[in-house]
């Protein structure tokens, strides 16, 4: 037997609908703290997992890394690195955005599961009006869970209403996309437009109901 026919696409955000921090905007942040690359970029991630599920602020991850880092943190300059982080996952690719309008006025169920920061998400509820596509909006800072969790899937299918066969996770990263495999999702890695909609008339198409 094949695999079952796609039903929903659960979608991750950066790296598939918004860009991934261009080199030009990760420099600013760079210059803004005014750390050495290697040792902002370390302090950086090791700290991220933890403000993207909302277990702390914007002030208090940069309080945070700047500690790790041995730089003076006053509000002028928090308020200045929150800024600069925003500003550099603000970029949204519109042929991801159109492909997700094709799907919607398809009939296809769309889900969004994406690690991402209150600050973060309150700017794109504010800014992208093309969120309201999302039947399901899974934000690791709201569900209390990151990808590659296993929670943050389970919150999704849950929501979805559907079995996770039925559902098509699409991420850029291999990790991710296997973690939602290990619970029955379909998976695709993204690479390029063009194989990801390869892969969604394939599903969309496959059998049986």
């Amino acid at each position: 037997m094949g695999p079952r026919k796609v039903k929903a696409v659960l979608f991750d955000m950066f790296g598939v609908i918004a860009r991934l921090q261009s080199p030009g905007s990760r420099a600013v942040l760079e210059r803004t703290a005014g750390a050495d690359p290697d040792r902002f970029w370390e302090a950086y991630w090791s700290r991220r997992a933890a403000y993207d599920r909302g277990d702390v602020t914007g002030p208090a991850y940069w309080q945070g890394v700047c500690a790790q880092l041995d730089i003076p943190l006053d509000d002028r300059l928090t308020e200045e690195l929150i800024a600069a982080d925003l500003a550099s996952w603000s970029e949204v690719d519109r042929r991801s955005v159109d492909l997700l309008g094709a799907l919607d006025d398809r009939g296809v169920v769309l889900g969004l599961l994406s690690n991402i920061p209150e600050e973060l998400a309150a700017r794109y509820e504010a800014t992208q009006p093309w969120l309201g596509r999302f039947a399901v909006v899974g934000l690791s800072c709201r569900i209390g869970s990151a990808k590659p969790e296993p929670a943050a899937y389970r919150w999704c299918v849950r929501e979805l209403g559907l079995p996770a066969e039925e559902i098509l996770f699409v991420d850029d990263r291999a990790e991710n996309v296997r973690a939602a495999r290990e619970l029955g999702l379909q998976g695709h890695v993204f690479t390029s437009h063009e194989a990801l909609a390869a892969a969604l008339e394939a599903g969309l198409e496959a059998g049986p109901e």
